[in-house]
């Protein structure tokens, strides 16, 4: 590999962490899940912390977390390295620089000099250090605690200050062709980004409002909530603004963050279409892909021995990273990253990881930003210049309580055992202890549920951690570990006991954030027992993502209202705004059955008046029609009777549990221009409640059973309790707003383009009550009650008879 780019540039700035620096150099080997562990980075802080107390009981000048950040010029290039030491102190007379690292290796395996990446981060500290304070040496303290033995492992060596400055030469010279190649490509995708021009010949109503709001977030920081009907052009309006930034002297990059894959190509064919348009555009980006989905290997086992492209990946992966920098392409997708993975024998889900720090724009789920174990360390070590783009903004409250959230089974800690077979072992010890606690709660969830004032079954909730289970479960851990690490093999045995160990290191790490935003929840079913750890409010840990970037831009077609995603995504001075659709009104024929009833104790006389009003929806017009209930036991009570009642007309339904390819076969029955009607029943708040694109007449209704409320259950109560008393609005924050979205969102799947028809029938006397109809969007202000069936028909008689309104400045 040689360096093609021009040496007579101008000097080139460069800003650098000092651990990426040394790991992209001077890493090599082999990519070994069965050493890097779950949750590293959080268990190497609590290490870290754990050792750093230890180490300021000794030291009295110990300082912890030292913050370091220097300039350097090395072949015309000035470089700003910056990043932590780990601990600085003086011992007898000598400043030491100490680098900690937590491994799972073997302690003969931990050797001086097996990772010389460790090193080097240390003396970069220290020449940093000895710069800085005009030390004429200063000695690097390699401190190892290996985490199965809980052993520490020390190395250390004394430096000139000359020998330090020198090794970091070597690394910035080593690095120079990269930093050329990073600076070549942002110097022109930059100006590419200022000169980028929007893609389509005019704006869509409303567009021009939004692309302009998203723009000055971006450009000034901050956060924007932005409630944006379909139609409106979502994806581009915010990727749009969002590059302009980046050409108007935004560092970045974009994260383009999703809810579910399949909106990724949405954000994927908007940055096509600008590569279209210019061919020239130097436009890079990256997207992530699960990894189970783009493993090349037929089982997924990310260990030297079972997979070739995890063998001696660090060896190879600078040159495949050359390789496809130089892909003038610059859309980095699933199959772009397997081709090159294939070549260059690499493994693909990682090597997208390498590349996204030399991306324009970063498309992947939420979880690279918002979960603590799965979250980008590379990028969100410390805040950035990055501009977040979260897609279908809705979702996030939900998603964040999960990430946040932990859950356990007595089952599978009694089956780990069983199939230990006969014989003690301290693991099999440690499994029982587990399993006896599981059995103690169940007693306590059984008394519970004999009181009179119970309110949950056999289920508790308790304010506080049950901090003697998570002491046996840290040292179930403890034993877990041994045993993982003595039987390597593959086998069920292992995976089920891997998986048992992430799940209890998962408890733990979220016992370590639970405070009063948290509940512990103990239910019992019969002999079962399942223990969770229930984030309630995700708002503060959403607000500590937030503030690692620049500006966060949170859009969706359902945000209302506002105050609601603003206080739960963590988002309290976010400015929000409402665009109105840009579809004609009249477009939409939007009505209320509310002469029926779907409170729970009204559902099974509704299901005859249902099938009627469903009936008489698709018999006024020939199409394909969606009727959305809010439990499948609803759905197929009205179905069967509809199917009884109806059966000249075609019905399809869906099933719980699709896989993908029943899915689409679902969503290819509702073909466009169709000989006779088609009326779909599905799951309000499911997959085809959203993000579901059916334009022009390949949907021409929907009817909506319900105002969507939650089931009312122990977790949902729960919600209510705590949000009543820490915002005094418990029902509205867990049942009537997230009802209310769910109602929006299926709505939503009709009127896609500015020339679609189509009818939103409603069921529920509750959707014109004053409480609901303010959280209709104003495009919705036309709303009409129909009060049975033969109005109905009248009604949609008179609309399916009206010619279609083309244009709307709404």
């Amino acid at each position: 590999m040689s360096a093609t780019l021009s040496e007579n540039k101008a000097p080139l700035a460069v800003a650098l962490s000092v651990r990426r620096l040394v790991e992209f150099l001077l890493r090599t080997g082999s990519i070994d899940s069965r050493f890097s562990g779950f949750d590293r980075a959080n268990e190497g802080a609590r290490i870290h912390r754990r050792l750093q107390r230890a180490a300021a009981k000794v030291h009295e000048d110990y300082k912890a977390e030292v913050a370091l950040r220097q300039e350097y010029t090395c072949d015309g290039i000035t470089y700003t390295l910056e990043g932590r030491a780990d601990g600085i102190f003086t011992r007898d007379g000598v400043p030491v620089v100490e680098e900690i690292k937590s491994t799972t290796l073997p302690l003969e395996e931990i050797t001086e000099n097996h990772a010389p990446e460790h090193w080097a981060q240390g003396q970069v500290y220290a020449a940093i250090y000895a710069l800085q304070n005009d030390l004429p040496r200063i000695t690097v303290l390699l401190t190892y605690f290996q985490v199965d033995e809980e052993l520490t492992v020390p190395y250390e060596h004394t430096y000139t200050a000359e020998e330090l400055d020198q090794i970091v030469q070597n690394l910035l010279h080593r690095y120079a062709p990269w930093a050329r190649l990073a600076a070549d490509w942002q110097e022109k995708s930059r100006e590419g980004m200022r000169q980028l021009a929007f893609p389509f010949p005019t704006y869509r109503p409303g567009q021009r409002a939004m692309i302009s709001e998203v723009y000055t977030t971006c450009r000034d920081g901050g956060q924007l909530l932005c409630q944006a009907p379909t139609g409106i052009g979502k994806t581009m309006s915010v990727l749009f603004p969002a590059l302009k930034a980046l050409g108007n002297g935004v560092k970045g990059p974009v994260f383009y963050l999703t809810a579910r894959g399949t909106t990724r190509a949405a954000a994927e064919d908007a940055l096509n279409r600008f590569r279209t348009q210019d061919s020239s555009l130097p436009l890079r980006s990256v997207t992530l892909t699960a990894k189970d989905k783009i493993c090349l290997c037929e089982t997924r086992e990310c260990t030297p021995e079972a997979c070739p492209y995890a063998n001696g990946y660090y060896d190879r992966i600078k040159d495949a990273l050359w390789d496809a920098l130089d892909d003038t392409t610059g859309a980095l997708n699933a199959a772009v990253l397997q081709e090159y993975a294939r070549k260059h024998r690499v493994c693909p889900f990682e090597m997208g990881l390498d590349l996204s720090l030399w991306s324009d724009v970063i498309i992947g789920d939420y979880n690279y930003l918002f979960d603590p174990v799965v979250r980008l360390q590379r990028f969100f070590e410390s805040k950035g210049d990055y501009l977040f783009l979260v897609d279908e903004a809705h979702n996030l409250p939900d998603r964040a309580r999960e990430m946040h959230s932990a859950s356990l089974e007595k089952a599978s800690f009694y089956q780990a055992k069983k199939n230990l077979g006969k014989g003690k072992s301290s693991l099999k010890t440690a499994l029982s202890r587990v399993n006896d606690h599981f059995i103690e709660w169940r007693h306590r969830c059984e008394e519970a549920a004999a009181r009179e004032d119970a309110r949950f079954g056999q289920t508790l909730f308790m304010p506080d951690l049950d901090e003697s289970f998570d002491r046996l479960l840290t040292r179930l851990c403890e034993q877990l570990e041994i045993w993982l690490d003595e039987h390597r093999d593959p086998s069920e045995q292992h995976s089920e006991l891997l998986q048992l160990y992430f799940d209890a290191r998962a408890w733990l790490r979220v016992a370590e954030t639970f405070d009063d935003h948290f509940v512990l929840q103990i239910s019992a079913y019969g002999s079962q027992v399942r223990a969770s750890l229930l984030c309630l409010d995700p708002s503060n840990f959403l607000a500590s993502d937030f503030s690692l970037g620049r500006a966060a831009v949170l859009f969706s077609a359902t945000l209302a209202p506002a105050a609601y995603y603003k206080d739960l995504c963590g988002l309290e001075n976010a400015r929000a705004v409402a665009l109105r659709s840009p579809f004609p009104q009249q477009n939409m024929a939007l009505l209320c059955a509310q002469s029926v009833s779907t409170r729970y104790r009204d559902r099974e006389k509704s299901i005859p008046a249902i099938a009627d009003y469903l009936a008489t929806m698709v018999r006024a017009q020939t199409g394909n029609y969606l009727a959305f209930f809010p439990s499948y036991a609803y759905l197929d009570k009205v179905y069967d009777n509809f199917c009884e009642r109806y059966p000249d007309l075609a019905v399809c339904r869906q099933e719980s549990a699709m896989e993908e390819d029943q899915r689409a076969a679902f969503l290819e029955r509702f073909a466009p221009s169709p000989s006779r009607s088609l009326l779909g029943f599905a799951v309000l708040g499911g997959v085809f409640g959203e993000g579901v694109d059916l334009a022009g007449d390949r949907l021409i209704g929907v009817a909506v059973i319900g105002p969507g409320l939650p089931q009312v259950g122990a977790r949902q109560e729960q919600l209510r309790d705590h949000f009543e008393q820490t915002r005094g609005c418990g029902f509205d924050y867990a049942y009537r707003y997230p009802g209310m979205n769910k109602v929006l969102q299926a709505a939503g799947r009709l009127i896609r383009t500015p020339t679609d028809r189509g009818v939103v029938l409603l069921f529920d006397d509750r959707f014109v009550a004053s409480e609901y109809l303010r959280l209709m969007p104003p495009h919705w202000s036309h709303l009409r009650t129909v009060y049975n069936e033969q109005a109905l028909q009248a009604t949609l008689e008179a609309f399916w008879q009206m010619p279609a309104t083309e244009s709307s400045e709404l």
